[in-house]
């Protein structure tokens, strides 16, 4: 009795250790998965792509010769800016856990990308690989920015407010939206950034080109594209590219990748297309660069949805994207006389507050979307994202002019008309886009 008594705790470990073992397994950390993760390197390729050389090349063909230089140089120095903050403190503010404060930033723990190593995993990829991904968003939405202010503004000045606008304006909103802040737990349905990219970006162009004022001699100065064709080849570029900001949203190489990669290219399409025949009735023939301006209005557009709705809703949102921007562009330029350079606000601001806002309906999967959480109707859904976009809205617009006066007392935002009518290629970098 006295031996059955000593093995008995011997046993009794043993037995709960089995007892327990499912409950150790469960408990075990995220594995990583090697095509995801192959998925996710390419998809973090491709949305740097889209801002070297796309959305530069794009932008470049759209200046005037004097200034093709400064534009090209305006991306590649925020493409280097961005990085280094995103590294320093970006990553931290947009996708660290701030504790108690966490519906609004992310904090500083992760700072100099503190406690993230090669085994370190993030879902089913490696974290080093998920900010990676997330540092070519941060990248091209400051970088959507400078088409609202193109020909007039000085490189330390740009350099100065892009730097300050991605800590205090694209990481908290990236925040709220993805990072499990206050808008995500609301059930907001951005799936690629319709909020976080498009209508932020195109709030602070709406902003800038109001404050910073227009460009001299406009609107009564012809200011055509100085190479259609750089602005085209940029644009195609673009097309390709988006396909790892829509589909590699999805943070895997599945279904809802595959979907998301489909819609896309649907809403480009529609929206090209849809802006076309807007042209060609109004104007009696389409050009090139209206072709291009509603793939870019249709891709805006598609972006919140993509992960949501299936063919119906992206045929649906992209020839929203190419009716409502063409006509938002003209008003934009005609009647309101704002010099947004390069349509900043009409594409990408009105058309990530367009697409936020139909993702509320186009979800529903009596259209073929994936349909909404338990006991949310589409009434509901609307509602939440029309909050959103009021939200990044407002925060957007206050924000970007408090740093536009910062910016400007600081280092000066507006080049001299002298220096204007010179182009910034030469007074800002004593270089020339062509000898010829």
């Amino acid at each position: 009795m006295i031996i059955i008594h000593r093995r008995f705790p011997v046993v009794f470990l043993l037995a709960s250790l089995l007892f327990h073992a499912p409950f150790a397994a469960a408990a075990e950390p995220p594995k990583l998965d090697a095509a995801n993760t192959a998925w996710m390197l390419t998809a973090s390729v491709l949305v740097l792509f889209m801002t070297l050389p796309g959305l530069a090349l794009f932008y470049a063909g759209l200046v005037r010769m004097k200034n093709v230089l400064s534009v090209l140089m305006q991306c590649f120095a925020i493409t280097c800016i961005v990085t280094l903050a995103w590294v320093v403190v970006g990553y931290s503010v947009a996708f660290g856990d701030a504790g108690t404060l966490n519906a609004w930033y992310g904090g500083f723990g992760k700072a100099f990308f503190s406690g993230i190593e090669v085994k370190t995993v993030k879902g089913s990829i490696p974290e080093t690989v998920f900010a990676m991904y997330q540092l070519t968003f941060a990248i091209i939405t400051p970088a959507l920015v400078i088409g609202a202010f193109a020909e007039r503004v000085r490189f330390s000045g740009m350099l100065l407010f892009s730097l300050c606008w991605l800590l205090l304006v694209y990481c908290p909103v990236a925040h709220w939206v993805w990072g499990d802040g206050w808008l995500a737990k609301m059930g907001i349905m951005d799936f690629a950034g319709g909020t976080v990219v498009h209508l932020n970006a195109g709030i602070a162009a709406l902003v800038c080109a109001t404050v910073l004022g227009k460009r001299r001699g406009f609107p009564d100065t012809p200011m055509p594209p100085h190479n259609m064709t750089m602005t085209v080849t940029g644009a195609c570029m673009l097309w390709v590219g988006w396909f790892g900001f829509n589909a590699g949203s999805a943070l895997a190489a599945d279904g809802a990748a595959g979907m998301a990669m489909l819609v896309t290219h649907i809403g480009a399409a529609m929206g090209a297309f849809a802006w076309i025949v807007c042209e060609w009735m109004r104007y009696g023939k389409p050009s090139a660069l209206g072709a291009v301006t509603g793939m870019v209005a249709g891709l805006g557009t598609i972006t919140p949805a993509s992960g949501f709705v299936g063919p119906i809703g992206a045929l649906a949102i992209g020839a929203a994207a190419g009716i409502c921007c063409f006509f938002a562009t003209s008003y934009m330029k005609q009647a309101l006389k704002v010099d947004d350079s390069l349509d900043v606000f009409p594409v990408h601001g009105v058309g990530g507050a367009l697409g936020t806002t139909l993702t509320g309906v186009f979800a529903a999967a009596y259209f073929g979307g994936v349909g909404y959480p338990e006991k949310v109707t589409m009434g509901d859904q609307v509602l939440v994202q029309l909050t959103g976009v009021l939200a990044v809205a407002v925060w957007s617009g206050v924000v970007t002019w408090i740093l536009l006066k910062i910016s400007d007392a600081v280092a000066g935002m507006r080049v001299e008309h002298e220096e204007e009518n010179e182009g910034l290629d030469t007074v800002l970098h004593n270089e020339k886009g062509y000898n010829l």
